[in-house]
Parts: C-alpha cells; sequence; structure tokens
C-alpha cells in the first residue's frame, strides 16, 4: 500500500453508522468496511440492517448489528457502548440517520407536530449521537464525528421542506460548534452535504421528471450524484488523510451551492404537491377573488 494509501486505511479502526438500513447509509457502511473499518450497523429496523451485515461479512467485512432509534438517548448511549464493547474502542461515528417526515407540505399549514418530528430525527439525533460518540472519543483521546447536512441547508429552496432545510442548516452549525469545542481533545467533528442523490428518501420525487429536470438544471454538471461519490468525502473526514479538518461541511452537491439564487417553481410542480399531500396540506394559501 502507497504512503498516500495509507492514509486513507481505516484497518482496526471502528466505525459507527445510524440510519444504515438504506440509502446512503448503506453506502456509506460498505466503504468504512472496505477501507479495513469495523463496522456498527445501526437503525430501526434491524431485519434491513442484518441485510447489510450478510453482505459487508460476504465481502470479507467486519461487522455487528445494533438496533437504535436516535431520537432515544439511551438507545443512543447502547449503541456506543455496544460498539466499544464488540470491538474495544470507537474510531468514527458517522450521524447519518434521517427522515423527511413532513414531506410536501407548504410552510403555512405544517403541522407543528411534523416540525418537531423533523427537528427531532435530524438535528437533536444528530446531536444525542455526536455527544454520545464524543464521551468516548474525549476519553480515550480522539476521534472523527461526520454529521449528514444537506445542500437544501446552505440557503432557500422553492418547495423543499422546511423542517427537513432548517434542520440541515442547524447541523452545519453544530458541526462548527462541536468542533470548537472538542477540538482540543482531538475529536473532530465535520459534515458532509449532499446535493441531491438517489435514495430510498428521495426516489419518490425523483422519479416525477418535472422535478428531476429542475434539480439537475440547478446542478453545474447537469445530473444527479452516484452515491458512491461520497465515498471519497467519507474517507477524508474518517480518515488520517483528514487530521486538520474539523468543524467544515464538506458539500458533495454536483455545484449545486455554486449558484445564486433559486429559480422560479412552475405551477406543474405545485399541482402535483397539492395532489399528493393530504387534507390539503400541500395547497398554498392564496388571496381570495
Amino acid at each position: 500500500m502507497s504512503a498516500v494509501a495509507d492514509r486513507f486505511d481505516l484497518t482496526g479502526k471502528t466505525a459507527v453508522v445510524t440510519g444504515a438500513s438504506s440509502g446512503l447509509g448503506i453506502t456509506f457502511a460498505e466503504a468504512l468496511a472496505a477501507a479495513g473499518a469495523n463496522v456498527v450497523l445501526a437503525a430501526r429496523r434491524v431485519e434491513k440492517l442484518q441485510e447489510v451485515a450478510d453482505a459487508i461479512t460476504a465481502a470479507g467485512g467486519s461487522v455487528a448489528v445494533q438496533g437504535c432509534d436516535v431520537t432515544d438517548e439511551a438507545q443512543v448511549s447502547a449503541l456506543v457502548a455496544a460498539a466499544v464493547e464488540r470491538f474495544g474502542g470507537l474510531d468514527v461515528m458517522v450521524a447519518n440517520a434521517g427522515l423527511v417526515p413532513e414531506a410536501a407540505a407548504v410552510p403555512e399549514k405544517l403541522p407543528a407536530e411534523l416540525f418537531r418530528q423533523s427537528v427531532d430525527i435530524n438535528l437533536t439525533g444528530t446531536f444525542l449521537t455526536a455527544q454520545a460518540a464524543a464521551r468516548h472519543m474525549l476519553a480515550s483521546g480522539g476521534g472523527s464525528i461526520i454529521m449528514l447536512a444537506s445542500v437544501a441547508g446552505l440557503a432557500g429552496h422553492f418547495n423543499i421542506p422546511a423542517a427537513y432545510a432548517t434542520s440541515k442548516a442547524a447541523t452545519v452549525h453544530l458541526a462548527k460548534y462541536l468542533a470548537l469545542h472538542w477540538a482540543d481533545r482531538g475529536v473532530r467533528v465535520n459534515a458532509i452535504g449532499p446535493g441531491w442523490f438517489p435514495s430510498e428518501m428521495t426516489n419518490m420525487v425523483l422519479e416525477i421528471p418535472p422535478f428531476k429536470q429542475r434539480i439537475e438544471d440547478q446542478t453545474a454538471m447537469h445530473r444527479l450524484g452516484d452515491p458512491d461519490e461520497l465515498v471519497g468525502a467519507l474517507l477524508l473526514l474518517a480518515s488520517d488523510a483528514g487530521s486538520y479538518i474539523t468543524g467544515q461541511t464538506l458539500m458533495v452537491d454536483g455545484g449545486m451551492s455554486a449558484s445564486i439564487g433559486a429559480s422560479p417553481y412552475p405551477a406543474e410542480l405545485y399541482a402535483m404537491g397539492e395532489q399528493f399531500m393530504p387534507h390539503g396540506l400541500g395547497e398554498r394559501i392564496r388571496p381570495a377573488g
């Protein structure tokens, strides 16, 4: 192995990936295992995790499974304890778990409960995951925490769920804040900010041709990302190759965030949102008459 490749090598390290039962979480878990790490897969759907674990084992990786709801502080603490007990330590935490419970609800009709649910999963869950990992890492001499932000958290976007976008904007700030507090004890905290990638969470809207075309038109590379294109950023932040990087959000978005401004949202897509959301939650309030 070359000296450059050595910097990205995770052999003997232990990594935890939350939200590892589907989508980008699977990509992250497989990449970390391929780089040599022992990987602990975490999610609420344990049966799905086992399928991922079987694939990693078949490829020669070292893996364990732990059910975890990231909004439950006790379960997150138990996840870290299980990783340490199974593999002897924790070096990398990927706080990937996330959902978009509000779907296409327009902001003026977004129920408070759905807003709270989105923030609880995407922001509070991310914080609890980072906090639990840091408690071990700070005591053991260091580690890398990687959180999932989003291009949606950098600026306003037409008809991107408001609570989800807000939680991702807060994640960008949270990475800075926690990095500042923990850097003196060897813990790095960064975020990856994906643009649009096919996943279980995005496939439904990306299957709508005008929506997919809109995303491609707003992206400098004029295409969606391939999940494997996130692996470079992941391994950089997880490994010694990124040893002087902390408090950053690394955007992997095909250049979407390089542009200024958001193009108008077409009437056709507004109409689709109105049809999709129940109880009129997707129908914008307009002046009477």
